[in-house]
């Protein structure tokens, strides 16, 4: 048996893409934590397959950059039908907040990456082959009891605990949540595979009401196809080597492929009542399952991490109250089961019931894209809900800037002074930040202000316009080179305070900064002291 801490400040249970994020996020904290997965091995089945850049942006947050993995950026996705042709069409090309808008990617390669990052952390430990048995919650802690196997037990003392242990999750099930929502009718057939003779670039949907198929590139020569199931088609039937021959023989013989998985699945839209409860909290398809006609269900997974663990973190680190930890929920809950709708109503196009339905519903859409508003609803995107919220752990209101409190600010390349070219968020490091754009936002700060943001983990920094150079700049002044922020979205002279999952708490003039400053300390409900943070405070502002 591994010689386990008897205490740490989270254990996670689960060690899949959502719950190795949870952990390296929590590990750049500088939070002890503990992962457990009963499986000894990284699962090799291609499972999650898209990536926003959302996704992209966060795990740049938890340390792992884009070419720390292969991925695939697809330029557009096509949503054919066998009587229309083309009649709707999403334009991924491009990037956006400094990452492609979309990509695709073979999850075993992420995995063990996180893995990997996992291990370079002091404070962070993984142990697998351990399956979480039960736990108690006492006032100030979990009691987690951990089974090795072989009838060995041992218990771990965590200040929190995480459970982001998939679909079936015991850690759900131990805390009383319902998994509510819906699973659709429906079996449908996946199958992977890599040397495919006519390869596509793309993201294609063709949608015959009698067999849909979802068919996309993947890194390392893979393609995958879904294949709705029919009524009386059986599992064994569909998984055998003359059924899988017959359906992709539109694409190539079988023979000059690798088949690398054949699943039968049924996809499933739901969601708990509750993220959390307690010392308890779910993330990942714990927490929600969305259907995949929208790429979202891992991407959601990574919001929940960004905005649960630098919470954890500043609760644990005496930054903060524990009731911050409230606004995971309130926060997240409602863009997640905003995201479940959608992908139900793509399902809808994707999966029409009836030749007649599908004709109806296909003719609209194509219909709609000789109207300017609505062909941009679809094709750029604007129908997918924003990561902003409408209660949570900011300021409410909004100042005459573009920025909008509770949403998540944007990202672009900035310059340093010794010529050096990084993202944004990159710059921003790991705690809260005060953004002066076009202003040194420290010289209008008082003393006592500045202080008290120090010890509340938080940096400043400034974001100048390209070309600018102000005299005595500050070491954190960074040139804004695209034009993401000056003067796209603020005018000069604005403050604004973003939290370390890079949603803008506060906004305003550079005259307001410290009101700006303390409101927003205020909403951490624990103005701690700490010596050792002012004295990090003075040596970055020396």
């Amino acid at each position: 048996m591994e010689a386990l801490p008897p205490a740490v400040d989270v254990l996670v249970v689960g060690c899949g893409p959502v719950g190795a994020t949870v952990a390296n996020l929590l590990a750049r904290h500088g939070v002890k934590v503990m992962v457990v997965d009963r499986s000894t091995e990284v699962f090799m089945g291609p499972r999650a397959i898209a990536l926003d850049n959302e996704a992209l942006r966060i795990l740049q947050l938890a340390g792992i950059g884009e070419r720390d993995i292969e991925t695939v950026a697809i330029p557009y996705v096509h949503m054919r039908s066998p009587k229309l042709g083309l009649f709707g069409k999403v334009n991924s090309l491009g990037s956006l907040d400094g990452h492609p808008k979309l990509v695709t990617f073979y999850q075993p390669d992420l995995e063990r990456c996180l893995r990997a990052r996992l291990e370079t952390y002091s404070c962070a430990e993984v142990v697998l082959g351990v399956q979480l048995k039960s736990f108690m919650e006492e006032r100030d802690h979990v009691l987690a009891s951990l089974d090795f196997g072989h009838g060995r037990t041992r218990v771990v003392r965590a200040r929190y605990l995480v459970g982001a242990d998939g679909a079936s999750s015991l850690v759900r099930q131990l805390i009383g949540q319902e998994f509510k929502g819906k699973t659709f009718a429906e079996d449908w057939l996946i199958v992977d595979a890599r040397q495919v003779p006519r390869p596509i670039d793309h993201i294609e949907f063709i949608c015959d009401h009698r067999r849909p198929i979802p068919h996309m590139v993947a890194p390392g020569n893979r393609e995958r196809w879904e294949f709705m199931l029919r009524p009386g088609e059986r599992r064994e039937e569909m998984e055998s080597e003359t059924r899988i021959r017959e359906l992709l023989s539109p694409w190539g013989n079988v023979e000059d492929m690798i088949i690398e998985r054949k699943a039968v699945h049924r996809f499933h839209a739901r969601a708990v009542d509750a993220f959390g409860k307690g010392r308890v909290f779910l993330a990942g398809d714990a927490a929600h399952i969305t259907p995949p006609f929208v790429g979202q269900g891992l991407v959601a997974g990574l919001r929940d991490a960004a905005n649960l663990c630098w919470k954890l973190a500043w609760v644990v680190q005496g930054r903060a109250a524990p009731r911050i930890l409230d606004t995971y929920d309130e926060e997240r809950r409602p863009h997640a089961k905003a995201m479940i709708k959608l992908a139900k109503l793509m399902g809808k196009l994707v999966m029409p019931r009836s030749g007649a339905v599908a004709l109806l519903t296909h003719g609209l859409m194509r219909l709609s894209r000789r109207v300017p508003r609505l062909r941009a609803q679809f094709e750029e995107l604007q129908i997918k809900p924003k990561n902003a919220f409408g209660r949570g752990l900011f300021v409410k209101g909004r100042a005459s800037a573009k920025l909008v409190r509770g949403a998540v600010i944007a990202q672009g390349w900035v310059r340093g002074l010794d010529g050096t070219t990084r993202l944004s968020d990159d710059v921003l490091g790991q705690g809260l930040a005060l953004m002066g754009f076009g202003i040194d936002a420290t010289s209008s700060l008082e003393h006592a202000t500045a202080a008290a943001f120090a010890r509340a983990g938080g940096s400043i920094v400034q974001i100048a316009h390209r070309g600018q150079r102000l005299h005595l700049a500050p070491r954190d002044s960074w040139e804004d080179l695209e034009g993401i922020f000056l003067p796209g979205l603020v005018p000069v002279g604005w403050v604004a305070v973003v939290r370390p999952d890079r949603t803008i708490v506060h906004d305003g003039p550079a005259t307001d900064a410290n009101r700006i400053v303390r409101e927003s300390l205020a909403l951490l409900c624990n103005p701690v002291s700490a010596p050792t943070l002012q004295a990090e405070y003075a040596i970055r502002t020396a």
